[in-house]
């Protein structure tokens, strides 16, 4: 069954007064408006989140959800794949609409994150890792500078060009009204601010964030009598690489960006060069390079070429991060792959605003850990 995508939303990201339960509460209501469907509409109910129980001591937050919308009494899930959990609910959403278990299914990405220390926050992403290289220290932005080291050295790409994946994702980020940060940085800046684990610096890294995100799918006869403006979810594939890392042959290919790729482009009949634009996990600046290759966009060692002569931009021949990308938008981790579909749906009704591109065809990769767990999403516009 073609499932459809017919309404969207996401709140503003950044630091928040608001508690995990208003914040989904406030991306759901706004996602129904802007779907024009009631909450006895609502026959599925799918919420996003890594840690609430970690960060808020707040569990059962999918029954809260279903009883703060109306939306009862709709079967609720949340769902948890660490910081691909928004991700892995789009997959449960199209699954349950596709499988024809539901008509109507909602998806609520949210987390709640900076009212802890910085340590404290770290700590609990760091729970993503196995517990054999977590005893030992290791943690995500190791990993990520490990790896960078590892890049520019064997494929002799310049540090610079690191830095312009992030000057890029914040120059789109001042274009979206709900990005956490709305504001350039210039080159400089970028490769003068402090190293965070080497050759990685601050402006390398995403910031820790409250928000949240939503998306309604139905069935595309359904959305046909509701809409003229509507998203097709043509392809997505969900794919698993080792839990520990060194255990890969090579630390520089993400194994579950390139099967759930290949399985999204399979299910769509299409390929790396139709796509328009896409939304990269980019917590780290060396991710984007490595799923731009992972995704079949540029041969293995060559991203950093793409960075490097603007074909990523938003002017360039494949936008990258519209958005503004986690590195300017924020990784509210629960919400940052919903986050990525509300982008490329937005993209393809032409309801990004400044931001936005001729676009057709659009693609999402949302990356759990280190690439641990991975999803990959393509959208098309309704003909």
């Amino acid at each position: 069954m073609e499932v459809a995508v017919i309404g969207a939303s996401m709140t503003k990201f950044g630091q928040r007064d608001a508690w995990i339960r208003e914040l989904l509460s406030q991306a759901g209501e706004e996602c129904l408006t802007d779907a024009g469907v009631t909450p006895d509409d609502v026959e599925h109910l799918y919420v996003s989140n890594m840690a609430s129980g970690e960060f808020e001591g707040q569990t059962g937050i999918m029954n809260l959800l279903a009883h703060d919308l109306g939306v009862l009494p709709a079967y609720s899930e949340r769902v948890d794949q660490t910081s691909s959990s928004g991700g892995a609910g789009i997959y449960e959403a199209w699954q349950s609409v596709a499988s024809g278990a539901s008509d109507m299914t909602l998806l609520v990405g949210g987390e709640k994150m900076t009212h802890k220390t910085t340590g404290q926050a770290t700590d609990i992403i760091a729970s993503i890792t196995h517990p054999d290289e977590y005893k030992h220290g290791v943690t995500l932005p190791s990993f990520a500078g490990m790896t960078a080291r590892h890049y520019l050295e064997r494929f002799d790409a310049p540090r610079e060009s690191l830095a312009r994946v992030a000057v890029k994702n914040h120059k789109n980020g001042v274009d979206n009204p709900k990005a956490q940060f709305q504001k350039e940085i210039t080159m400089e800046k970028a490769l003068e601010s402090p190293i965070i684990a080497d050759p990685l610096r601050l402006y390398d890294f995403c910031p820790i964030t409250d928000g949240s995100a939503a998306l309604m799918f139905t069935t595309e006869e359904r959305a046909k009598e509701i809409t003229d403006e509507y998203a097709l979810v043509s392809g997505i594939g969900g794919a698993t690489d080792t839990h520990v890392v060194h255990e890969r042959d090579d630390p520089t290919i993400m194994g579950g960006v390139v099967e759930s790729s290949k399985q999204a482009y399979e299910m769509a009949g299409l390929g790396p060069d139709d796509l328009d634009v896409a939304e990269l996990h980019d917590m780290f600046t060396i991710l984007e390079f490595l799923q731009l290759e992972g995704i079949g966009v540029a041969d293995q060692g060559t991203a950093w070429e793409l960075a490097m002569d603007g074909a990523t931009a938003k002017d360039g021949d494949l936008p990258i991060n519209t958005s503004g990308g986690l590195k300017s938008k924020g990784h509210p981790l629960g919400a940052s792959g919903v986050a990525q579909g509300v982008e490329i749906y937005e993209q393809l009704v032409g309801g990004a605003g400044p931001r936005q591109v001729e676009a057709d065809t659009a693609l999402a990769c949302n990356v759990g850990g280190f690439g641990n767990c991975v999803i990959t999403t393509i959208m098309e516009a309704a003909e």
